[in-house]
């Protein structure tokens, strides 16, 4: 699934509202964890790709079919988000002192998923993040995790 990003910090909430819609298709309801915090890093990904290239990026999302896993077998699934520009410069995490209303945008997506990084792809590059859902008994899946993220004094729940 995709989504066109126009180079609009309005796409921002564009973006969330369209995620949210895949999620809930997918079973991955609005109040689980993983779901508040894959709408997080919607939001801080789609917002780099917007206010620092100034180009068009393609927001996508590979999500669980369903049944609490991609092979139909109850056990976690990855949840997969990539954020596609046509800019090549690389993405650069900053040092922000506590007074500064952004520059985290990077050190969350680090605390928050299980993996990310990203690959230059011809004149552009994609920056990818991934958050794995846990199997419990009973077919339940919520997010693993669970630790508090600190970056420059200010505290984050990974969920």
């Amino acid at each position: 699934m995709q989504l066109d990003i126009r180079p609009d910090p309005a796409e921002v909430g564009r973006a969330r509202r369209w995620a949210r819609s895949r999620l809930a298709c997918s079973g991955i309801g609005p109040d689980e964890p993983i779901a508040e915090t894959l709408i997080l890093l919607v939001s801080e990904l789609v917002t780099n790709a917007v206010v620092h290239t100034g180009c068009p990026a393609v927001l996508c999302l590979s999500l669980p079919d369903g049944t609490g896993g991609t092979d139909g077998t109850g056990k976690g699934a990855t949840v997969r988000l990539e954020v596609a520009d046509r800019s090549g410069r690389a993405p650069v995490p900053r040092c922000v002192d506590g007074d500064a209303t952004g520059g985290r945008g990077l050190a969350l997506v680090d605390g928050l998923a299980d993996r990310w990084g990203w690959s230059s792809e011809g004149t552009g590059k994609r920056i990818w993040c991934e958050l794995d859902r846990c199997a419990e008994p009973g077919g339940a899946t919520p997010a693993c995790g669970g630790a508090t993220v600190t970056y420059d004094g200010l505290a984050y729940e990974a969920v």
